[in-house]
């Protein structure tokens, strides 16, 4: 199932790069896609648990999901996660 999730903190390339890459090593997650622009990420799943499996990554990494708590820590997490991305590319 194609599944389309709204993220807090995406600013640029270097944080659609760390997504795409960490999102697209969980098993059975496929199609990974991130809009800067709408800061939503877009992907293939099979199952809920899978879904909820990329939730809790892009949290790890500092992007949660829009609606949740949007921490400071969070946000320090989406900066780093940001440069990583920038030096990847």
């Amino acid at each position: 199932m194609k599944t389309t999730l709204k993220i807090q903190n995406l600013k640029c390339g270097g944080c659609a790069n760390t997504i795409i890459t960490k999102v697209s090593d969980l098993n059975q997650i496929t199609d990974v896609n991130v809009n800067v622009e709408e800061s939503t990420v877009t992907f293939t799943s099979t199952s809920e648990e899978e879904i909820e499996n990329v939730k809790n990554k892009l949290s790890a990494l500092g992007y949660p999901i829009e609606g949740d708590n949007n921490s400071v820590i969070s946000k320090a997490k989406s900066y780093v996660s940001c440069a990583t991305g920038k030096m990847s590319q």
